[in-house]
Order: C-alpha cells, then sequence, then structure tokens
C-alpha cells in the first residue's frame, strides 16, 4: 500500500491506497475555519496548524490500520506554499525511515491532472489499465484557486502543458469577485450559492483573451469589469442585484473556460477530457462541460468533489499511476514551491 501526505496549501491531508483494491482511507483536516477572519489564507498560520495536526492524524491512521503493510511513502513536494510543503516532507521522510520504505515526492498539480481517473480504477481495479487506455489521449482542464490550464495526456502518460492563464485563475476571479460583493471567504462557493437565484444573462461581463484562436486563459478584466460595474451602483441597488451579479459574473468564468477547452479539443485526437481541481466543484461548470463533452463526442471524466481541493487520495494514486515518479533518498527529496505541471507543449519533442 502507497501513504500519502499532502500539505501544499491549507489542508492536511492523509489517505492510504491499494492497488489492489483502491483508496482503503481518507483523513483531512480543512483550516477553512482558521483563514475564514482574515479573508484568505495566512501562510505563517497555515504551516504552525499542519504542524500541530500531522502527529496526531498520523496516529488515528495507525490506529485503523497496520503501517507494516505499507510499501512506500509519497508526499506532495511542489507547488505550493514554502513552509507547507516542508511540515509534510520532513513527516514524509521521517516515516520513511521509520518503516523502512521508499520515499517519492508528487507533484500537487499532476495529482489534479489524474484525479479524474481514481473512480474509473475503484469501480474495476483489475480493468483500469484496459480502461484508461480506452480514454488516452486525454485532455484535461485543471481549475483552482492558483492554477488553470489545459493538458494533453498522452497514451504513454506523458502530460503536456496545453495552455494556462496570463493572470488570475478562474478560482482566484472567483474568490476577487466576491470580495468585491463584500460575500467573504471562500469566495468561490458562495458566488455559485447566490448565483442560483440570478440571471446569467442579466450583465455582459467579458469572456477573457477575444482571440478565438488563443488558448490562454485571461480573468484580471473580467474582475475589473465587475469592480466598473459596481461603481456605477448604488448600495441598496447592489443588494437586491447580488444574485444577478454573481450569476452573470460565475457564468463568464464557465463561458471562458468551456469555450477554451472546446477550442483545445481540436488540436489533436482526443478520446475523452476531463475537469479536476477545486473549482471543479462547481456544479454549474461540471454540466456545462459535460454537456460539451457529450457534444463533440468524447468521453466525460471528472474528479469527484471529495478529490477536487486539496487531498491525499490523489497525491496517494498519482504515486501509483503517473509513470514520472520515481523513488529518492529521503535526504535529498527537496521541496519545489514553484514547480509546474510541465513545460509546454511547443517545448517538447
Amino acid at each position: 500500500m502507497i501513504l500519502a501526505l499532502e500539505s501544499s496549501c491549507d489542508e492536511t491531508a492523509l489517505a492510504l491506497f491499494d492497488p489492489a483494491r483502491g483508496l482503503v482511507g481518507e483523513w483531512v483536516n480543512s483550516q477553512m475555519a482558521l483563514h475564514e477572519r482574515y479573508g484568505g489564507v495566512v501562510p505563517d498560520l497555515a504551516t504552525r496548524e499542519h504542524l500541530r495536526t500531522v502527529g496526531p492524524m498520523l496516529e488515528v491512521v495507525r490506529a485503523q490500520h497496520d503501517l507494516a503493510a505499507v510499501s512506500q511513502i509519497a508526499v506532495t513536494h511542489g507547488p505550493g506554499l514554502a513552509g507547507c510543503l516542508a511540515i509534510g516532507s520532513a513527516a514524509a521522510k521521517a516515516l520513511s525511515v521509520a518503516l523502512g520504505v521508499p520515499l517519492v515526492g508528487v507533484n500537487h498539480l499532476r495529482g489534479h491532472a489524474f484525479s479524474p481517473f481514481i473512480t474509473l480504477h475503484a469501480v474495476a481495479p483489475a480493468e483500469f489499465e484496459a480502461r484508461l487506455a480506452a480514454l488516452l489521449p486525454h485532455l484535461g482542464l485543471v481549475v483552482s484557486g492558483g492554477n488553470t490550464l489545459l493538458f494533453s495526456l498522452d497514451t504513454d502518460r506523458r502530460i503536456k502543458l496545453i495552455s494556462s492563464t496570463r493572470d488570475d485563475a478562474a478560482g482566484e476571479a472567483l474568490d476577487k469577485g466576491a470580495k468585491l460583493l463584500g460575500l467573504g471567504y471562500p469566495g468561490g462557493p458562495l458566488v455559485e450559492k447566490l448565483a442560483q437565484n440570478g440571471d446569467p444573462t442579466a450583465y455582459d461581463f467579458p469572456r477573457g483573451i477575444g482571440n478565438k484562436a488563443e488558448l490562454d486563459f485571461s480573468f484580471s478584466g473580467l474582475k475589473t469589469s465587475l469592480r466598473y460595474q459596481l461603481e456605477k451602483m448604488s448600495p441598496d441597488e447592489i443588494a437586491v442585484r447580488t444574485p444577478d451579479l454573481c450569476a452573470s459574473y460565475q457564468q463568464a468564468v464557465i463561458d471562458a473556460l468551456v469555450r477554451k477547452s472546446k477550442l483545445a479539443l481540436r488540436t489533436g485526437t482526443f478520446r475523452s477530457i476531463g475537469l479536476s481541481g477545486g473549482v471543479a466543484n462547481n456544479r454549474p461548470l461540471r454540466t456545462a462541460m459535460s454537456t460539451m463533452a457529450q457534444r463533440q463526442g468524447v468521453a466525460w471524466v471528472a474528479a469527484e468533489p471529495r478529490h477536487t481541493g486539496d487531498n491525499g487520495g490523489m497525491i496517494a494514486f498519482a504515486a501509483w499511476v503517473d509513470p514520472t515518479v520515481a523513488s529518492t533518498d529521503p535526504v535529498r527529496l527537496e521541496i519545489h514551491p514553484s514547480l509546474p505541471l510541465a513545460v509546454p507543449a511547443a517545448n517538447q519533442d
């Protein structure tokens, strides 16, 4: 079994993965309530909380499972907040030495990239290789507070970056929009909740880069457009029209994501398209992407809601399924706060 640790930002997460059965245990400690009062993640507080919780969480895992069955330790070594990554790395190194098993560093973004296939494995572990092969080449969209990118997953499971955002990530844009509206933190889920009672066509917000052939994303103009719109409105009008503002703002984000994904499908012969990352839990986005995939005639796979945010399950799974993951000396494992998903496809052979 693989024991994985994830501590890249504000969740301390652990998971146990058995290739013959799937995920046999997952544990997450969320720091959302701690950071909510500050309107965002405070790195020093996040690091302190990881330090406080990782030991007790490991004790819970040990009480429920025999760690003698663990054959490998996996840990997120980037990207993420340096202090947070360091806590998870230190714990993983100690476990590797104590249990006498290999240690591997996992790219957090590659964990998201492979997360839509966790369910595919869970349904029929013995058939996973054949079922995955039938979905490759694959086009993936990772959408979170810090990243918005499109990538391809080839038949040999090589990942190539197709496009990313030139400024704000989609999740960041939703959070900033919520802040402008005075909704609080985390903003994305609050915008989604209020948008349910709003009109997505009430306001015409920009859909990112206008060039139809451009695959990169851009959301900074959307945030600016909302600010200008709010400056034209009185506080009372904003209060009444907040659901419409949320619905229109959210729809602009969704339209940009779907449009660029559809355009990227035309750059290759893809058999499937996937969605992952924290914003992948947004229900209107999941519906829009699923509908687009169906119309384009490609299979649709998405990470389960519990695997959209930061979680240990995707790290454990990636440690097993990603061919680029390799064992390393615990002493030599380094953290990489700015680790990319992959180099751009244009720079690869």
